[in-house]
């Protein structure tokens, strides 16, 4: 098929790249001169394992272009995906004047029939807002169809997630959008749930606030394991190995970042107002996660006495392993609640510190070119990302380095057991 994806960022980049090596003709587009640029030079602007190499194949097959020419994307294509961002309002409302935009735009280079889907993570109805928007400046006599496909791809195992899906929602209006949608997705041979467009608009939200109510849950759990000597690991075991409740999102420790968790919870909670249901349960998810965050800070405190002129060795800034993105990362909250108490932070992290030097809450921190350094002269080491790195780190080394050994660990990564048999003093999350 001749597919556009509109938006070259990590939703667009890895579905672009994956449709091309599918064997479709996919030209990918953002308005974002610099990273059609890069990209074209064959740099990826983004850090997503296997994308590099993905894209350079599809590239010397001649599968997928990138372009900032929005109508030649729009005119040679038959399939349109929208992945442009959404991001939140102060309101915790999804901001969707890019979706707007980009839809008034392909409306008016439409020449022939084209489908169009919404690829981004949107509210409930902004299927028919698209339509609406097609109708009203598309040229007289063109058809279209709209569809709604959402992405549940996690940054780290996008492409496999994407490759290997466990279902794909496709919300459609016509018998034709259905096959176009069931045609370009049967060789990943998933499982295909075809409903109408609302309902896959909220299966995306209700998905992603489902999962985050879990983590909160057993952050939750994790307080109470703390204060009654339990252990959360064996707990969250116990309860994983029901087959009704599943051991996956059921990891303790400081909470979820990432772009897609925090907005989508904040835009379901803004959606449900909007229709007049008040999501109680999801507003107590995010505040459970908010100071989960500020309880690592707390258990520095607590064995450093004060933290003001102690000098802290950060690993991990990015929100989750094997990306580097950024957006809405707990270490953030963190690094500033730190240093408004005047610690002198240091910090290592193996994809994401190029960003982080970028964000203001990052000013005065010292970037290390590995975890060592960064926690050379340490009063305390905090682990905030779970990387593989970190796990297999020589403790040994680490202890002589640190001005103290004290280590507080935001991930749960080492054996309480065996770092204390080794002299640190270690403090987790809901574990003795």
């Amino acid at each position: 098929m001749k597919i556009a994806v509109i938006g070259a960022g990590y939703v667009g980049l890895v579905t672009a790249a994956c449709l091309a090596d599918l064997g479709n003709d996919v030209i990918c587009n953002d308005i974002d001169s610099g990273k059609i640029s890069k990209l074209n030079r064959g740099a990826i602007p983004i850090y997503e394992p296997g994308l590099d190499d993905l894209i350079k194949r599809n590239r010397r097959e001649k599968r997928i272009k990138f372009t900032t020419n929005l109508r030649s994307a729009v005119e040679s294509s038959e399939v349109i995906f929208i992945a442009v961002g959404t991001p939140p309002k102060d309101s915790g409302e999804a901001d969707l004047t890019h979706i707007e935009a980009v839809a008034r735009d392909i409306a008016r280079y439409m020449k022939s029939y084209h489908l169009v889907v919404e690829k981004s993570t949107t509210p409930v109805e902004t299927g028919i807002w698209i339509k609406k928007t097609l109708e009203s400046y598309a040229r007289k006599g063109v058809k279209f169809d709209v569809a709604s496909n959402p992405e549940f791809l996690r940054e780290g195992s996008a492409i496999g997630d994407f490759m290997r899906p466990d279902r794909i929602i496709i919300g459609v209006e016509s018998k034709k959008a259905e096959a176009i949608l069931t045609e370009l997705y049967r060789p990943l041979g998933s499982e295909i749930i075809v409903t109408n467009i609302n309902s896959a608009e909220i299966i995306k939200h209700a998905s992603n606030s489902f999962l985050a109510t879990k983590i909160s849950f057993i952050n939750a759990v994790a307080n109470i394991c703390e204060r009654s000597g339990a252990d959360v690991e064996e707990v969250a075991r116990g309860m994983g190995l029901d087959k009704r409740i599943g051991r996956s999102f059921l990891d303790a420790g400081i909470g979820f970042g990432g772009f897609c968790f925090p907005k989508d919870i904040e835009a379901f909670i803004h959606i449900s107002e909007k229709l007049g249901y008040n999501f109680e349960l999801l507003k107590s998810v995010k505040r459970i996660n908010e100071a989960q965050r500020l309880l690592l800070v707390k258990k520095v405190e607590k064995v450093l006495w004060n933290i003001k002129g102690k000098t802290i060795g950060v690993l991990g800034l990015a929100f989750k392993p094997n990306t580097d993105d950024m957006r809405f990362a707990p270490s953030s909250t963190i690094i500033e609640k730190l240093k408004q108490e005047g610690a002198h932070i240091r910090a290592y992290d193996p994809q994401s510190m190029g960003r982080a030097r970028q964000l203001p809450e990052f000013k005065g921190v010292r970037f290390c070119k590995d975890p060592y350094g960064a926690v050379k002269g340490a009063d305390c080491a905090l682990i905030v990302t779970e990387w593989n790195e970190f796990k297999e780190l020589d403790l040994k080394k680490i202890k002589k380095l640190m001005c103290q050994p004290v280590i507080v660990d935001g991930r749960n990564i080492y054996e309480p057991k065996m770092m204390k048999d080794l002299g640190f003093k270690y403090n987790c999350i809901g574990r003795a």
